[in-house]
């Protein structure tokens, strides 16, 4: 369905800001919070002569006036009912300075809109709205981002009041996703991480935000707001044209919430033999997402209360259950079949899983922590592993600082990890360094904060996965079934890169980069030894050796010349860095003279410091696919 957006403008002067929008909006797809228009492919912009605005008034979804801001206010006036159903607007001089945001702000996009119309002009964005100028979430619009339902109980106005104000506001969030992330990365001062509704006391409390999928009691003295992430579906099964569907519906949503459930579902999910059935088009007509499945696809779900009967008529023991667990990605059923006078339900929950990029495995039993816990707020607990990078603080991922800052348990590497990295935690927090502890301690700590249902931050050295001995902590967490992800690093030999000024590979020089180590007390794989790798002349980066740096360099000089430039790289990018350059045949000598430790990082290759050699893809003469070369 092609959404539109209404160009007027009211001079002259305007008109090529006009063209120049006309030719550039369609192309602008992630109009975020713009209701209606988000990832659209059909997204039209066309002019529109002011005295067509009334007539139109609710044909666009926006309007972009050129002109004047006072012709822009008098058009609109008299057409303006309310900000759910208003349209957006925004106003842009006629010499293209500013873009304002004009109605429906927040609701209708109009702030979302004027920063993309000033972005595409170069021009400076408007807005006026508290929230946007004080940096504070825009709760009337904040589920839409998320996909999450709302329950404001009629008391939106009076809930953003309150906060835009920064009155204290109670904090209670039972999931974990994207957006529930979000408000914890971004949680302004005046608002309070709870662990339940009964911390919520009406005498400190003007306003409590929830992000649940179960009904909360909270006092209905003060205001409160409850997003609902959409992760319950519902199967459903019907006999044939089942009426009334409004009562049918209203049927099925009230024994969601006699289970304790908010009847805000994914999606609607039944036998493909009924699509034609009145309920379904009434599902439609609500704007649910309703899904089909075959009775060969239903038959093959285990579900606990199979009927011959069913059976007998459709082809499979089950549709309703079996169409929830399927149209929930094999979730758990939270409500087995009820039966209706016409229909039957079931209500499947989504697996737990992380947010975009995260390692699924099955979750333990979450244990509800006691009131009072740093993290007992999060319903789903997680375990992050995180790349700290090569040391220098300003070094570790935007993802995994903010893992950091939300973390309850820090459990990092001391014997190789800055302690300066984990500053960043929050009150409470506990950090523990892991230079003293077994494996056994390190998990059995992990698991006390996992079941307590606290987020858990593991801080490994560079990239976890090169040289982190993260193998065996996932072995447990998946023996356990406790859910973790891994977030990257740069990895040490990278820092080494940047530190050394030098391009690791070298056009038609050396083309490849060996990570390693030398054989020490772990020892390495036949086809590995050093001498072997050594044979191609590569640049090579050798991880934990320093303490056999003997050994390194005579097994490294049975291929390489004596003369191949080398470096020693100690403490990369921390306060103490030092970094010692030579040739091969001198490097034992290099490290033991300056009484190089642990965390030093051997480099050897032509690689250092060269300046020779160059690449084809800036060459004059080279022709790729942005650019021909010259003949």
């Amino acid at each position: 369905m092609t959404k539109k957006i209404a160009i007027i403008t009211t001079s002259q002067a305007g008109e090529y800001i006009a063209d120049k929008l006309l030719q550039h909006l369609p192309h602008l797809q992630h109009l975020q919070h713009l209701p209606h228009l988000q990832h659209l492919p059909n997204l039209q912009a066309e002019p529109l002569p002011r005295t067509d605005v009334g007539r139109c008034w609710h044909h666009y979804d926006a309007f972009i006036f050129i002109g004047a801001m006072g012709i822009c206010v008098r058009t609109i006036a008299p057409y303006i009912e309310d900000k759910h159903s208003d349209p957006a607007v925004v106003c842009v001089d006629s010499l293209g300075r500013h873009a304002i945001s004009v109605l429906s702000g927040h609701v209708g996009g109009a702030n979302a809109l004027a920063q993309h119309v000033a972005q595409l002009l170069k021009a400076q964005p408007v807005i006026t709205t508290q929230s946007d100028l004080s940096g504070l979430w825009a709760l009337d619009t904040l589920h839409r981002r998320f996909n999450w339902a709302v329950d404001d109980g009629g008391r939106m106005n009076d809930a953003i009041f309150a906060f835009v104000n920064r009155q204290p506001t109670a904090l209670l969030i039972r999931e974990h996703d994207e957006g529930t992330e979000y408000l914890l990365r971004t949680r302004p001062p005046h608002v309070t991480l709870v662990s339940s509704t009964d911390e919520v006391d009406e005498q400190h409390y003007k306003l409590c935000i929830v992000v649940s999928h179960r009904n909360e009691t909270v006092c209905n003295r003060i205001p409160t707001l409850q997003y609902i992430p959409r992760v319950l579906t519902v199967g459903f099964g019907l006999a044939h044209e089942a009426q009334p569907v409004e009562q049918i519906c209203n049927a099925m949503e009230q024994a969601m919430t006699d289970h304790g459930f908010m009847p805000c579902p994914k999606a609607w999910c039944t036998i493909d033999v009924k699509e034609n059935e009145p309920f379904v088009s009434y599902l439609r007509q609500q704007g649910e997402q309703v899904r089909f499945f075959t009775a060969k696809e239903l038959a093959k779900v285990s579900v606990p209360h199979p009927s011959s009967t069913v059976q007998h008529h459709v082809g499979t023991p089950s549709v309703s259950e079996a169409a929830a667990i399927l149209g929930s990605g094999g979730g758990e059923l939270v409500i087995e079949k009820v039966k209706g006078q016409n229909w039957t339900m079931a209500v499947a929950e989504a697996p737990l899983s992380p947010p975009e990029g995260g390692t699924i495995v099955p979750a333990l039993e979450t244990i509800e922590a006691p009131s009072g816990a740093v993290g007992g707020a999060l319903g789903a607990p997680f375990i992050d592993i995180v790349g700290a990078g090569p040391g220098d603080p300003d070094l570790i991922s935007v993802r995994g600082r903010q893992l950091l800052e939300q973390a309850d348990l820090i459990l990092y590497a001391g014997s190789l990890v800055p302690r300066e990295l984990t500053d960043c935690h929050k009150p409470g927090a506990v950090v523990r360094s892991s230079a003293d502890m077994t494996l056994e301690e390190q998990c059995q700590l992990m698991a006390e904060h996992y079941r307590q249902g606290h987020r858990i931050v593991r801080l490994h050295t560079g990239d976890p996965c090169i040289f982190g001995a993260i193998q065996e902590q996932m072995a447990f967490f998946d023996r356990e079934g406790m859910r973790y992800r891994i977030t990257p690093g740069i990895s040490s030999f990278l820092a080494a890169a940047a530190e050394l000024r030098s391009q690791f590979t070298i056009p038609e020089r050396t083309q490849t980069i060996i990570l390693t180590r030398g054989e020490g007390r772990t020892p390495m794989p036949e086809r590995e030894k050093l001498h072997l790798l050594a044979r191609s002349q590569s640049t090579m980066c050798i991880f934990l050796s320093a303490a056999i740096v003997d050994d390194v360099q005579r097994e490294l000089l049975t291929e390489y010349p004596p003369e191949t430039p080398v470096a020693a790289c100690y403490h990369l990018t921390w306060p103490d860095q030092r970094i010692y350059r030579g040739q091969l045949k001198d490097l034992a000598a290099m490290v033991h003279e300056n009484h190089l430790t642990l965390t030093t990082m051997l480099v050897v290759g032509e690689a250092i410091d060269n300046r020779q050699g160059l690449s084809e893809l800036y060459s004059e003469h080279f022709t790729h696919l942005f650019r021909k070369g010259k003949e």
